[in-house]
């Protein structure tokens, strides 16, 4: 049984051998002439225009882990698509409620203002 797990062990001990190799190579090999140009903060083609130590609105992180949330529940879609005919109409009326019930936290959230930019 254990014996089955062999390749899948390979394969990752090869993956992270690799990944670790290119990195150290691109160091080892990589031009090394460091100026105050390529030194400096760049982000998004644009020279920054405030500190990176800003406090963020807390508007800005409830909607990424709403986002997260949501996002998740949907990868959950996948598997009964993949065996909805296996599932027949008992899965169709399991995944009717789990969408009902995400749809009702949708609601709600939306309800609450969570998601205005105000």
């Amino acid at each position: 049984m254990l014996v089955d797990y062999i390749p899948i062990g390979i394969m990752i001990v090869f993956g992270v051998a690799f990944g670790v190799f290119m990195s150290k190579a691109s160091e080892w090999l990589g031009p090394k002439n460091p100026n105050d140009v390529k030194q400096s903060i760049y982000e998004s083609g644009m020279e920054p225009v405030r500190s990176a130590r800003e406090r963020m609105s807390i508007k800005y992180y409830m909607v990424a882990m709403l986002f997260i949330i949501f996002d998740i529940e949907v990868v959950f879609l996948y598997p009964w698509a993949v065996n909805f005919k296996q599932l027949g109409m008992f899965g169709l009326i399991e995944m009717f409620i789990f969408i009902v019930i995400l749809m009702l936290g949708f609601v709600y959230v939306w309800k609450k203002g969570a998601l205005k930019w105000d």
